[in-house]
């Protein structure tokens, strides 16, 4: 089987990707705008062959080194980024190129679009914001008279909360239409309540063979803008709502042989047409694992590898590896270096040593969501939890 993985170096533990594919006879051909000197040793060891571009922005460039790959090694059976920024690419390569594994181009419209999503969660009958495609001043307020402030405006394409604003008056709106952006916007209602993920490993079948889901505490918006600590953890299991309404997700959206990060506020404010106080509304989907270090806290708390998982979904469309039933917390805590704190980063070491999985320095293209430096816990009980996260934000 041949593999192409485009920008395999990010994030960093995209490696594992690669050294579980390479695990089980795949030929792993990799394209970036990284210099190879500059990849990390176990990316570099699990790759049977890497094509340097100098801008995959270029779609000429890394056409050229898939067709060189096709020249070498034969047809390519699989391509993927497993990033929400190469999304369209990954789809026009796929299309060019006659890979049928995955979102062809023609389908990238309902996984990109913020607007066009808002079909398919209907068709899931999964309940979502109002929403509202910025033209015009005046047409916004007419949106408002209908939702009232706060409102939500963020690009209708875009990753994560890139230049995305909370607007709660008059003049907060005229300055967002004062510097808006030449991309298209869309306008949501404010939604109150705290964001989960549901994420999943889907077969070709659209079956989930892996399901897991964190809570984010603060929305990633407030934690950039406000340059916060970010603390979220992932559960020992996914609520029930919550499984229901992510798996008609994946079915109202045909998601097939992929990664999926969906989000959804669980609401602590009842509102009209969206739900009581604990009810899960969709937020949005991305058809990518989750960010950050979270794809190793899932294996953390699940005392399980969602790589190998995700591998075997890739050569054998089903899941070979068993539930482990060791279920629990792992919780993740950011911490900012323009912070000072009660406890510093040895007291923490000294007191939760034993529970820790991971930590150290953020890559500086990662920090402004996640913080500087990561303490990353294995967590048992609701107590302790709340523990953790008072001592370290003290």
């Amino acid at each position: 089987m041949n593999f192409v993985f485009i920008s395999p170096n990010f994030p960093q533990t995209y490696w594992n990707f690669c050294e579980r594919l390479r695990r089980r006879g795949v030929n792993v051909l990799g394209i970036g705008d990284a210099p190879y000197e500059s990849l990390s040793p176990e990316l570099k060891a699990n790759l049977t062959e890497y094509y340097h571009v100098q801008s995959l922005e270029d779609y000429g460039q890394p056409y050229r080194a898939v067709a060189w790959f096709c020249h070498k090694y034969g047809k390519i059976d699989w391509l993927e980024s497993n990033n929400e920024y190469w999304l369209e690419l990954d789809a026009h390569l796929r299309t060019d190129f006659n890979i049928t594994t995955g979102v062809q181009l023609k389908d990238i419209a309902r996984f990109k679009s913020k607007a066009a999503q808002k079909i398919y969660y209907a068709k899931g009958k999964v309940p979502t914001a109002r929403q509202h495609k910025v033209t015009t001043q005046e047409k916004a307020k007419v949106f408002l008279e209908e939702v009232g402030y706060p409102v939500i405006v963020k690009p209708e394409i875009g990753v994560g909360a890139e230049a995305t604003y909370k607007v709660s008056n008059d003049a907060e709106l005229n300055a967002f239409f004062a510097v808006k952006p030449a991309v298209p916007y869309v306008m949501e209602e404010f939604v109150t309540g705290d964001i989960y993920s549901y994420d999943a490993i889907v077969d070709s079948h659209g079956k989930p063979l892996f399901e897991s889901s964190a809570l984010f505490p603060p929305s990633v918006m407030d934690i950039v803008i406000g340059n916060l600590d970010m603390p979220y953890y992932v559960l020992p299991e996914v609520p029930g709502q919550l499984r229901e309404r992510g798996r008609a997700t994946v079915k109202a959206f045909g998601v097939k042989s992929r990664f999926v990060h969906f989000e959804f506020f669980r609401l602590t404010k009842a509102r009209k047409g969206l739900g009581e106080v604990g009810d899960f509304v969709g937020l949005e989907t991305n058809m990518r694992p989750a960010g950050g270090y979270t794809p190793d806290m899932m294996n953390f708390a699940h005392s399980t590898d969602v790589y190998t998982i995700w591998a075997d979904m890739v050569v054998s469309d089903k899941r070979l590896l068993p539930e482990s039933g060791d279920d629990h917390w792992c919780v993740y805590y950011g911490r900012r270096d323009a912070h000072t704190y009660a406890h510093n980063d040895n007291d923490v070491l000294y007191r939760y040593g034993g529970q820790m999985a991971m930590t150290g320095r953020i890559p500086a293209a990662l920090a402004p969501d996640l913080g500087e430096r990561m303490f990353m816990a294995h967590i048992r009980s609701e107590k302790e939890l709340q523990e953790y996260l008072k001592y370290l934000s003290e």
